[in-house]
Parts: structure tokens; sequence; C-alpha cells
């Protein structure tokens, strides 16, 4: 009787253990790993022309936020995003590009507070045209709609540091009308969550202006 307590109790410390590791696993430890690369994926280049003329109309540069609600990752970068918009707002045109997973994108700019124009983006075409498939990233493109730097807002998850501030860093040589800067592999290997993640079934809308 003794023996089966003790093979009971073991059993149940090893189920603990390794139910909190695959929570520190899920909720952690996978986003300070690069995001596997998808099936089929083409990378754009530096200096190629992305395919989507309307957004550079305005004549003004484009920062294109790729921003998933249920991506902790993206949770986590919205203030240094919207410190960004305030910062080169007057010279960069911003929009937050959403999963067309995203029902609601009204309640999204409210929850978050986000105050830059909106795309919901089907069938990934905008993520596709830059070369992006991880949350959240930045694509910046000059005033012809060339791909001036798609990449990570920081090294850190939580953005805070300032050293590896990548998209800031590429905002400031943008709008100075400098080459684009080769912030290495830290910059440019993706982090984060995969597109496809989703926690819930959504509507899918075109890819539009909201």
């Amino acid at each position: 009787m003794h023996y089966a307590r003790l093979t009971t109790t073991i059993g149940l410390v090893i189920i603990l253990f390794t139910s909190i590791g695959y929570l520190f696993w899920r909720q952690e430890m996978r986003y300070w790993l690069p995001t596997p690369i998808p099936p089929h994926y083409q990378s754009v280049a530096v200096g190629q022309v992305v395919s989507a003329p309307d957004l550079t109309r305005s004549g003004k540069p484009v920062l294109l936020h790729f921003f998933n609600p249920d991506c902790p990752c993206s949770r986590f970068n919205t203030e240094q995003f919207q410190s960004l918009a305030k910062q080169y707002g007057d010279q960069v045109q911003f929009y937050a590009v959403l999963p067309e997973t995203t029902a609601s994108p009204g309640a999204v700019a409210e929850r978050f507070a986000i105050t830059v124009p909106m795309l919901v983006d089907s069938e990934k075409r905008l993520a596709k045209a830059c070369g992006v498939y991880s949350t959240p990233q930045a694509a910046l493109l000059d005033r012809t709609g060339k791909l001036y730097f798609r990449g990570n807002y920081n090294q850190s998850r939580y953005c805070t540091a300032e050293k590896t501030a990548f998209v800031k860093m590429a905002l400031a040589s943008l709008v100075a009308g400098q080459p684009a800067p080769l912030l290495g592999l830290a910059a440019t290997d993706s982090y984060g969550c995969q597109l496809s993640e989703t926690t819930r079934e959504w509507s899918g809308l075109p890819l539009k202006l909201e």
C-alpha cells in the first residue's frame, strides 16, 4: 500500500512539472527562438518593389505594422509602435496590418488604442508581398514603394532594449534619406508568432483600409 501511494505521488509530481514546463514553453520560451519558416516561403529582397501601389499614394514613405491581437509578442510591442507612430507620423504613413481572421478591426483599434489606418490582409497578400511571416514585424517602404527594411522591432520580446530598437533605427535612416542600415540577423530573422496562429474563429475580410 505504501509503495502504491509513493508511485502515485511520483506520477502526480511528474505530471505537474511536465505541465509547468509545457506552459513555460508555450507562453515564453518558444518566442525566444526564430519563427519557423513556412513551406513555400519566398523571400523579398530589400530594394524590391512591393506590389501595393495604393499604399504610397500619399507620397510619403510607409511603415506596415504587422499586428496580431492574439499574439503575446504583438501585444507587448504596442507601446513602442504607438511611440514611433507619434514621433514619425508627420513624415511617414503608418498602417496597422491585421490578419484576415480579425472579426472586428474597430474593436481591436479601441482595445489597443491604435489611431493609424488599419488594413485587413486577405489571404496574407500584403505579408507575402513584403516577405513577412510572423508578428510583430515591420516593413518599411520608401516613397517609390521599394522595400527599405523588413524585420523585428527589438531583440527583446518586451521591446525595452534601446540598443536593439531596429525599426526605430531604420525609420531614422529612412527619413534622413540614408541607405538602409545593415542591422544584422537579430534584426531580420523573424521572431514572435506565426501569422497563421489564432485562438478563435473570425470572419475573414478583404484587404481594405479601415
